[in-house]
């Protein structure tokens, strides 16, 4: 164990994850050495900041925290601190089945316990957007609001970060800005509904006030847009988007189905003719759009004609980008509360294998289109002679890497290259 060191381990999503980089920020001011997802923590706290949005989820986070326990039994670490989404839901329960965590936070209240930590230096106490990064220096996630209004039937994340809260345009663009100074050129824009951004402090849809604004300022130079909900969509997003060239040609929507029945029991807020208008629209304004989805299959009312017109509803739209899962009942949600989950999970996994085949012919007809093409790169690491990038189209971790052959360009360039082959997920190019 080493004194006045930290550990912070982010399980989850990338909000979980600008928590984490904002704690760390706090930890470094008042002089701890905090170090994050190390694979070898020894720290005299450690911080586990979970994720309780799936049952996977919770798993994955309580596991972690039994293997620290294992660790502080061993005298390699100190004390255990719990806190985010998994904690913030079953924080009493935890309390008396962990009683190997020392120290039990929500996900909003962990600044409480920096405070109570002794200052090693005499330094100013940072704003409560300033992070450090654990993201490559050149890419950077932005989040622009926090909570859910939606009150989908499956979802469990409105009864863990509350009502939907919006961060003033002013204090986005001056993070953005802060940012830039260090060096960011991509800005990954995350919220849990990027939708609803601004309509709880300016009585109206402002998120294409932002990204116009953001777009605006000089070093800026991808802005990508995550987790958008398909009910009550602002339009005039697409605008912005197709106007500005340094606001990629991407979005991540969730339609997670299409079935009349299914979304009306989902409690979505949209119809079938509804979801295909949007993009129709999306793919009208802005014509080389590509869409990532996400997918359900299994939620109870779907029987197999509804999973037919959601396998039909695929092979027709093509998205570009699709992940899909198969339906768990979450505690307290509307679905547990009002529906049966009758389903076998044999039969919901059959559907969610026929459904990810289908998308499997469509990557591969799809990435046959660009052989040949030239693209615009970004470069995010390198391996020997390969730069390994993304373009515009590909957001960290989820989407397509390409494996470029033939420049010396570093992380954080950006270099034309033509695409030569694929790998399925990924794609080889030589550089121009």
């Amino acid at each position: 164990m080493k004194k006045n060191r930290i550990d912070i381990i982010t399980m989850g999503c990338s909000k979980n994850l600008i928590d984490s980089e904002r704690i760390i920020r706090r930890l470094h001011a008042k002089g701890y050495d905090a170090v994050h997802d190390s694979g070898n923590p020894e720290g005299e706290y450690v911080v586990v900041n979970t994720c309780g949005f799936i049952a996977d989820a919770k798993e994955e986070s309580i596991e972690m925290l039994l293997d620290l326990a294992k660790l502080k039994q061993e005298g390699k670490i100190g004390k255990i601190v719990a806190m985010g989404c998994l904690t913030q839901r079953y924080r009493e329960e935890l309390t008396t089945e962990l009683p190997e965590i020392d120290i039990m936070l929500g996900k909003f209240d962990w600044g409480n316990f920096i405070d109570s930590l002794p200052d090693l230096k005499d330094t100013a106490k940072p704003k409560q957007w300033e992070r450090e990064l654990t993201t490559p220096p050149h890419s950077a996630y932005l989040k622009i609001s926090e909570g859910c209004n939606r009150f989908c039937a499956f979802c469990a994340i409105p009864l863990i970060t509350g009502r939907h809260t919006s961060r003033t345009i002013e204090e986005i663009l001056e993070e953005t800005e802060s940012l830039v100074a260090k060096g960011v050129k991509e800005f990954n824009v995350i919220a849990q509904d990027l939708s609803s951004y601004g309509i709880d402090i300016y009585g109206s849809h402002k998120l294409a006030e932002l990204i116009d604004r953001m777009a605006g300022i000089k070093g800026v130079e991808w802005i990508r847009l995550h987790y958008a909900y398909p009910a009550d969509f602002p339009f005039d997003i697409l605008d912005v988007m197709a106007r500005h060239e340094n606001v990629c040609k991407y979005i991540d929507i969730a339609l997670q189905h299409v079935s009349d029945k299914v979304l009306n029991n989902m409690r979505r807020h949209i119809t079938k003719e509804e979801t295909i208008s949007l993009i129709a629209e999306m793919r009208k304004r802005v014509p080389d759009i590509k869409i990532r989805t996400t997918l359900m299959v299994g939620f109870p009312g779907e029987g197999e004609e509804e999973f037919q017109e959601l396998l039909d509803f695929v092979r027709t739209q093509k998205f570009d980008r699709m992940g899909a899962f198969a339906y768990s009942e979450e505690d307290d949600t509307w679905a547990a509360k009002n529906l049966k989950d009758l389903i076998p999970e044999e039969t919901k996994q059959k559907r969610l294998d026929l459904l990810m085949e289908a998308q499997m012919t469509i990557y591969e007809e799809k990435n046959a289109e660009m052989y040949g093409k030239e693209v615009t790169l970004l470069v995010d690491e390198t391996e020997g002679d390969t730069r390994i990038c993304r373009s515009q189209w590909d957001s960290p971790e989820v989407d397509m890497n390409y494996y470029v052959k033939g420049s010396d360009a570093k992380p954080g360039d950006f270099i034309r290259a033509r695409i030569t082959g694929d790998q399925l997920y990924d794609f080889e190019a030589d550089a121009i």
